[in-house]
């Protein structure tokens, strides 16, 4: 699901791993939280040369990377959003890449979750601090693994320990996976099947299993299903008409989408996986969106429209994840260009990726892709379009 490394190690094998994972590397060691400031730049206006920029990265990942096809969107503090396609949206009919698309947009359904979870923080029914064990007695007992040690800030800060299981459910994925249901029990069973990647709050180790564990507490807390509470606690209020938690055994995407490919390695011909069952992201991946929905989502939540202040101070709390990254609670930071950093999660799944970032001051962008990267040169470029967005001028 994504990526605040911002530099994949794609391999053959890291390809498939990565694609509900942000794929990144453990980070040594734990340091303290503290809270950042991110980089503002004022100029609100689409200049030219943001236009030319963007255009030209755009068309670059389809030429050069070998992307299918590309989106982007991009606003202002004020909200004025621009929008920007290249390639095809269908490589068999070759029609055109829908402007502002619905994707799948992977973990970003990470911060969705979160902010549900920081909600009912607010509502004084969960407990940053308390044990996962207070909320969900004896879920989590493994090998170096106890729900009774790890809280749920770790659960959100991915320092529980726990580790991921993208190898095992993505193995095989194009005949066996793409269209297997999997219930979040079923996932568990396959983490805690492993041993524990550390104890507790020592190291910043990325797993989707976190917020597996996440969706299942919201549930018990609430007694409601995760898509609900996401959907009416986020999607409703803040009128994102384009994002919707897909029902389950829906494999579709409603509304105007690229279609998704997959392959391997570089030398392995996509193959489309619009459709796909998306239960093994679940409450760490399942969501689908456009990019321009995605950027009001990400506004809004910086804005302090979903979240008091305190719970948004905690969300922005940040520990070391691997180089120059920061990860908080379903929100991470990306160094820019122009200075300072951008607030950002992303988000990879078969045959779609998304980067995505808002700045201080509320200029958001976000640009998707309709494969996975699977060399570090593509996951470079897409890096890059996404900093051509926020610091183009």
């Amino acid at each position: 699901m994504s990526k605040p490394s911002r530099r994949h190690l794609w391999t053959a094998l890291s390809g498939v791993v990565a694609a509900l994972a942000l794929s990144v590397p453990a980070a040594n060691a734990l340091t303290r939280g503290t809270t950042a400031t991110p980089a503002a730049h004022s100029q609100d206006a689409f200049t030219g040369r943001t236009d030319a920029a963007l255009r030209k990265s755009l068309k670059s990942l389809v030429k050069e990377d070998g992307f299918p096809g590309a989106l982007a969107s991009v606003s202002g503090p004020h909200g004025r959003a621009r929008n920007y396609t290249a390639g095809v949206g269908d490589l068999k009919t070759r029609s055109e890449v829908p402007t502002d698309g619905q994707v799948r947009i992977g973990s970003n359904t990470k911060t969705f979750t979160a902010t549900v979870v920081l909600q009912l923080v607010d509502e004084g029914k969960i407990n940053l601090d308390a044990p996962v064990d207070d909320y969900l007695p004896g879920l989590l007992r493994g090998d170096g693994i106890d729900g009774r040690n790890i809280t749920v800030r770790q659960l959100l800060q991915h320092t529980s320990g726990l580790p991921n299981y993208d190898e095992v459910i993505l193995e095989d994925y194009l005949t066996n996976k793409q269209h297997r249901y999997f219930e979040p029990r079923e996932i568990l069973d396959v983490v805690l099947n492993k041993k524990a990647l550390s104890a507790p709050g020592v190291r910043w180790n990325y797993s989707n299993a976190n917020y597996i564990v996440a969706g299942l507490l919201v549930q018990k807390v609430t007694g409601r299903p995760i898509g609900e509470e996401v959907t009416d606690r986020i999607i409703e209020p803040l009128h994102l008409r384009h994002t919707y938690w897909p029902a389950i055994g829906d494999q579709t995407i409603k509304g105007r989408h690229p279609h998704g490919y997959f392959a391997a390695t570089p030398d392995t011909p996509y193959t489309d996986v619009t459709e796909q069952d998306p239960s093994a992201g679940w409450a760490a991946g399942a969501l689908i969106s456009t990019p321009s929905d995605v950027n009001r989502f990400f506004s809004a939540l910086l804005d302090g429209k979903l979240l008091e202040p305190a719970q948004l101070k905690e969300m922005q709390t940040t520990v070391d994840a691997v180089k120059d990254v920061r990860y908080g609670l379903g929100l991470a930071t990306v160094n820019l260009s122009c200075g300072g950093f951008a607030w950002t999660h992303g988000g990879n799944t078969p045959g779609y990726t998304i980067n995505n970032a808002v700045t201080k001051d509320g200029r958001a962008a976000a640009v998707a892709v309709t494969a996975l990267p699977i060399t570090i040169p593509a996951s470079e470029h897409l890096d890059a379009a996404l900093d051509t967005a926020l610091c183009a001028r």
